[in-house]
């Protein structure tokens, strides 16, 4: 059996007449498929975020420098990427009880090859000084190599959630999914700072590693494909929601997978509106994670303890932020998803210049919180949310690796965009950190006119359906 056969969607089943067995079922499955994809989730960024901790160990040890390290980070933005468009592609006719786990599992042993390459290396016998060399390009090698199967998480995800839950509730459990990012962000800091802090820097990849793999295995027993690979019906059908009419439905049945892609994906403008605007989201977004602790440091005179405590409100303050982006999404704007982007971008500029403007010390506690609440809504709807429900359920995951990518040039931008500025605006070497407030600014208001027009697009053809 090939690759191609191993990973092929599975056949629909004949469909269950017994409305009480699908009712128990879908119950069951429902819940199984959420909770097992926020682990997996969850457990993807224990092998991701632990770099940021391990850096200080591999300088010390090998005396790299901070550009030369600034490689593997690099190399995980390029191949993540890239790798978000290419497998959301994949994902959208792979089975996705073999899909996620397997990308789960092959981040698992790029993490343990990671913390292995340095004896590896050493073996050749090179000279200190190329032993240092080549052993800084195997581990970007690797670490991008974690980064492309990393990316292949979110594409299974985004699939599952789309055919598990309808329209009216997927805004609520899509953002509690979303928390997951910020569980293993937060999961990921303190398990191997601690395990690096005791035992040293390989540790902090080799435990992740070995949780990601038994955490695999635990998936591929967890998870399933569509409903309809269990004899279930579609879920709107099960949750007597509105369904697309009958003849697009039938259309989109005639047509192939590159047809159903180039209509609803390359040919879609509001696809490329949403992903136009995503750029700007991660933009503020990795700005905020990547610099604020250098931004208050410098440009506040805050010491670094306290930065660090600051900048641990942002992802635990935008969890709430998050969730509840959903829920009035859902419940108060009944599915409708650019009203809240409105509003939750308008919270993103007011925070940005209040962090600017404000000279209260304890105050800005509360405004990087609600920087991470007002950033990370947006995050999770534009080019998640909004952008599988833009297309069709057979492009879902091709729809949310397509803006996931453009999010990926948003990220690259911020890392350079914001150093660049803030030391071409500075005088006589000294650095001026109003560039990256400027930036952060300038890019909420152009995401903001972005969703303006999709909330007038989205108003228009509601106007025409009624």
């Amino acid at each position: 059996m090939g690759l191609k056969e191993f990973f092929k969607e599975p056949p629909a089943l004949e469909q269950i007449s017994d409305g009480e067995k699908v009712k128990s079922m879908y119950s069951h499955w429902r819940l199984r498929i959420f909770y097992a994809c926020f682990i997996g989730y969850t457990v993807f960024y224990l092998c991701k975020k632990n770099i940021a901790v391990a850096l200080p160990g591999i300088m010390d040890e090998f005396g790299y420098s901070a550009t030369e390290l600034g490689l593997l980070g690099s190399s995980l933005y390029l191949t993540y990427g890239v790798g978000k468009f290419v497998n959301g592609v994949l994902a959208d006719g792979s089975d996705v009880r073999k899909f996620f786990p397997t990308a789960l599992l092959m981040t698992a042993i790029a993490n343990i090859l990671f913390a292995l390459a340095p004896n590896a290396v050493g073996l050749l016998g090179l000279t200190p000084k190329m032993t240092a060399i080549v052993l800084l390009w195997v581990l970007a090698f690797l670490w991008g190599v974690s980064g492309w199967f990393q990316s292949a998480g979110f594409p299974a995800v985004a699939k599952s959630l789309t055919y598990w839950y309808s329209n009216s509730e997927r805004g609520t459990k899509w953002s509690l999914w979303s928390c997951s990012h910020q569980t293993g962000t937060f999961l990921s800091f303190i398990l191997a700072g601690h395990i690096a802090a005791h035992f040293g820097w390989r540790a902090a990849f080799l435990v992740p590693g070995t949780l990601a793999v038994i955490t695999a295995l635990w998936l591929f027993e967890r998870l399933r494909d569509r409903p309809q690979s269990l004899g279930l019906p579609d879920v709107e059908i099960y949750r007597n929601e509105p369904v697309k009419p009958s003849a697009e439905k039938s259309s989109e049945d005639n047509m192939t997978y590159v047809q159903i892609f180039k209509k609803y994906v390359l040919c879609n403008k509001t696809i490329w509106l949403l992903a136009i605007a995503y750029v700007f989201v991660y933009i503020i977004r990795f700005g905020a994670e990547d610099w604020m602790i250098m931004y208050l440091k410098n440009a506040k005179n805050i010491g670094l303890d306290e930065a660090t405590n600051m900048i641990a409100s942002l992802p635990l303050v935008g969890i709430c932020g998050t969730i509840c982006a959903g829920l009035i999404s859902d419940k108060l704007f009944k599915g409708k998803r650019a009203p809240v982007n409105l509003i939750y971008l308008i919270g993103v500029i007011f925070a940005i210049i209040a962090l600017k403007f404000n000279t209260i010390h304890y105050l800005d506690y509360i405004i990087i919180g609600l920087l991470g609440a007002f950033t990370y809504g947006p995050q999770m709807m534009i080019g998640g949310l909004c952008a599988v429900e833009s297309s069709s359920k057979k492009v879902a995951s091709a729809a949310s690796g397509f803006t996931g990518t453009f999010g990926y040039i948003g990220a690259f931008l911020s890392a350079t965009g914001t150093g660049f500025l803030v030391d071409k605006l500075g005088v006589n070497g000294q650095q001026n950190w109003d560039g990256a407030i400027y930036f952060w600014l300038a890019s909420g208001i152009i995401c903001l006119i972005i969703c303006a027009i999709l909330a007038v697009d989205e108003y228009k053809k509601d106007s025409h359906k009624n």
